[in-house]
């Protein structure tokens, strides 16, 4: 309850009822107003202008209004303890006491507001502040930022002496009540102000938090641009680059003793670089150790400086021995040649008659004995040692060689997808050449560059770091290739989707948007050669590994070289077939439920049927029939080749299917009389025989070989559950026959 003389209204409030609602928290619901009964109560001293009037419009409130005449009717409505002594009542209060408490109080919260909109938008400059890309510039954020802050925790600890000093008001009035209870309204103060003060608190330890990491990710991203900058002002990168240049091996002496020389400056040099990469490494450790956000980079750059120190001092070293050695075979070969020539001198000197008595010719062999005791020590135990320390040298050089074109095309190769994937699949998605993109082309990526996103990620992230891992040790890179033989299906993915990606290319080559493309990468040849880049790479590693194999013949790792060169081929051709495969039509089902391509290619074939007398020796009247065949791991199709559609490269053949013979359910006999090209074929039973024809004796036996693979798999498959019956020895009929339930597919 809150009592306001005429006088106090006056004060206070120009709209009175109004006012007197808007200024107190909760709702009104009874307005007593007491009308003055002296001239004392008066503000102008007369009592017919009392200075506070009441219209119409000042009670257009949904509340009761009562007007009082005097005091003894204000106590009928409010209890004396309730009023102050000028109201006849006991309640010890002073009114403008409270108005400048109160006043204190809306002070302060409306203080404590603006801080915390003060806050809020200086988080939202730190939050959307753009990093910038010098040192100078992030010191500069770093600065005014933190001077922002002092500041306002200077303004925040200003607004909490203020709340303290309320508080510490608000309790010495309720110290001083006389009956020892609390005020209510004491109390509802109180309150409000250690409730702000919580708020306070609360949003400046926010605030302390936020403004940390903040300022710790800034301190850390300078760190990291000072650690970067390090890291690129290390010369091993320009050193290893140099190193390159420097032959492995001189044509002659004296060109391998300027090799040696330009060695020696680059090793001094690298020395002084390697300890400037590890005074960067400790660094980057040291930041690591702090916890720093950019860990991974920051380790990542520490692996790479040691990887490059040890790359260099390696290479160095290498060419060092290697140049050493040069420059003594030359040696030991002019000392050789020396030698020879002074026992050809020896020889032609000694005089034919000298040997007619024995002083003569015992004196000849002494020259002779003499002379061989002279030997230089590569000629003492057999010529063929210098020829030997010879190939010694030439035979890792070479290697390296070879390694280095495999590693160098593979970063080109590597480079070139990131430019197709950039240049080329990325733009189709950019809306400033949605114009110029072809509505075919529309949500198309996939088909006309299917899963060279997966080939570039296999390449760049791991078989370019394993290559690179041998370029000392280059007869090791066939276990790379065997290591990663599974990865490179992803390749037989790519094939098959080969037709679908040049069909949808011939339909918009010509396009404006691949025209702006090409122009924007500097491309000299257009994406369709890019498109091959996949395919041809994988010609490209059989050759190189072929290339090495003829280097490497005896070394402990012929082995794997040989495996990865047999993986290689064998990918090849399995790509070839299955672009093969998915050029057949007509055939009802699905072909990947035949297992994976084995083999394909085309023969002549005759047919018989087991019609009533029909003998095998009438198959010479059959009509042959040229046959396409595709030997899968549970059926061999037949089918028809189509002429081939398109013109120049473009031209790309087809399949009609014709038949199908389940593997479970065929026999063969491996020689045909009169043709050592010829094998037989027989399904369910002989109810079918297809004598095949192929266009050599290696491609036959190579085509048998697959077929008794699978034949001989099937047995061990059906051992377990019942025994082949009706089986010929193949040694004497030159058959194998596996019987099995006939599962025909009509042709």
């Amino acid at each position: 309850c809150h009592v306001y003389s005429i006088n106090d209204l006056n004060t206070l409030f120009p709209s009175p009822v109004f006012c007197f609602q808007m200024s107190f928290p909760g709702n009104l619901h009874l307005v007593l107003v007491l009308r003055p009964t002296s001239l004392l109560q008066s503000p102008s001293g007369t009592g017919t202008d009392l200075g506070f009037r009441f219209s119409q419009d000042d009670f257009m409130l949904k509340m009761p209004v009562v007007m009082l005449s005097s005091v003894t009717d204000l106590l009928r409505y409010i209890d004396e303890n309730q009023l102050t002594s000028e109201f006849g009542g006991t309640l010890e209060y002073c009114h403008s006491d409270w108005i400048v408490l109160r006043t204190a109080i809306e002070s302060f919260a409306v203080t404590v507001k603006e801080i915390a909109q003060m806050l809020q938008a200086f988080g939202t400059e730190l939050a959307e502040t753009e990093l910038p890309d010098e040192a100078d510039a992030i010191e500069f954020l770093l600065r005014s930022h933190t001077d922002k802050y002092r500041q306002l925790k200077e303004d925040i600890r200003s607004v909490m002496r203020q709340g303290r000093h309320l508080l510490s008001n608000l309790e010495a009035a309720k110290a001083a009540k006389a009956d020892g209870q609390e005020d209510r309204d004491i109390k509802q103060d109180w309150d409000t102000v250690q409730r702000l003060l919580t708020q306070l608190r609360d949003m400046e330890m926010a605030f302390d938090g936020f403004f940390e990491k903040h300022h710790l990710k800034l301190q850390q991203y300078l760190q990291l641009m000072r650690y970067e900058m390090s890291f690129h002002e290390v010369e091993l990168f320009s050193l290893s680059a140099q190193e390159k240049e420097i032959a492995a091996v001189g044509g002659t002496v004296v060109h391998t003793e300027q090799l040696l020389e330009k060695l020696e400056s680059l090793d001094t040099r690298a020395q002084e670089e390697m300890a400037r990469a590890q005074i960067v490494i400790l660094r980057g450790h040291q930041l690591a150790a702090g916890h720093h956000y950019a860990l991974a980079l920051i380790v990542q750059r520490c692996n790479e400086l040691r990887h490059h120190c040890d790359v260099l001092t390696t290479a160095i070293r290498a060419k060092q021995a290697g140049s050493v050695t040069v420059c003594v075979c030359p040696c030991l070969c002019l000392q050789a040649t020396r030698w020879c020539d002074e026992g050809a001198y020896l020889l032609a000197n000694q005089l034919v008659d000298k040997f007619q008595s024995k002083e003569g010719a015992q004196a000849a062999l002494e020259d002779i004995e003499r002379l061989q005791e002279q030997a230089p020590s590569c000629l003492r135990q057999s010529p063929d040692v210098l020829s030997l320390e010879f190939v010694a040298i030439l035979t890792p050089q070479l290697q390296v060689h070879i390694m280095k074109e495999l590693i160098e095309t593979e970063r080109i190769y590597v480079e070139e997808l990131l430019s197709v994937l950039l240049g080329y699949r990325a733009e189709m998605d950019n809306p400033a050449l949605s114009d110029l993109l072809p509505p075919v082309l529309r949500n198309k990526k996939e088909v006309l560059f299917g899963n060279m996103p997966e080939i570039y990620k296999f390449h760049s992230r791991t078989f370019l770091q394993d290559l690179e891992g041998c370029l000392e040790t280059a007869e090791r890179v066939g276990a790379c290739f065997l290591k990663r033989k599974e990865h490179f299906q992803v390749y037989e993915r790519y094939c098959n989707n080969k037709p679908q990606s040049e069909l949808l290319w011939r339909q918009c080559s010509a396009s404006a948007f691949f025209q702006e493309c090409q122009k924007k990468l500097e491309h000299k040849l257009g994406l369709d050669s890019y498109l091959l880049k996949p395919v041809q790479r994988l010609t490209k590693y059989q050759l190189l590994l072929k290339e090495l194999l003829k280097h490497s013949a005896d070394s402990e790792y012929i082995s794997e070289l040989q495996g990865a060169l047999e993986a290689m081929l064998d990918l090849l051709k399995s790509v070839n077939d299955s672009m093969h495969q998915i050029a057949i039509t007509g055939y009802e089902g699905e072909l990947s439920e035949l297992g994976r391509v084995l083999m394909q290619g085309s023969f002549t074939v005759w047919i018989s049927h087991k019609r009533g007398s029909t003998r095998m020796k009438d198959l010479a009247r059959f009509k042959p029939m040229q046959r396409h065949l595709f030997l899968h791991e549970h059926a061999l199709l037949f089918c028809k080749r189509r002429e081939e559609h398109g013109e120049g490269h473009d031209r790309t053949p087809s399949y009609s299917f014709k038949h199908c013979l389940r593997m479970s359910a065929v026999g063969i006999t491996e020689n045909v009389k009169g043709d050592v090209k010829k094998f037989e074929l027989w399904y369910s039973g002989r109810e079918e025989v297809y004598v095949v024809q192929a266009p050599t004796f290696q491609i036959k036996i190579a085509w048998l070989k697959e077929i008794r693979k699978i034949l001989t798999n099937q047995q061990r498959l059906l051992q377990g559950f019942y025994f082949a019956s009706n089986c010929l020895s193949a040694s004497t009929l030159g058959v194998l026959f596996i019987s099995a339930v006939p599962n025909d597919v009509p042709a």
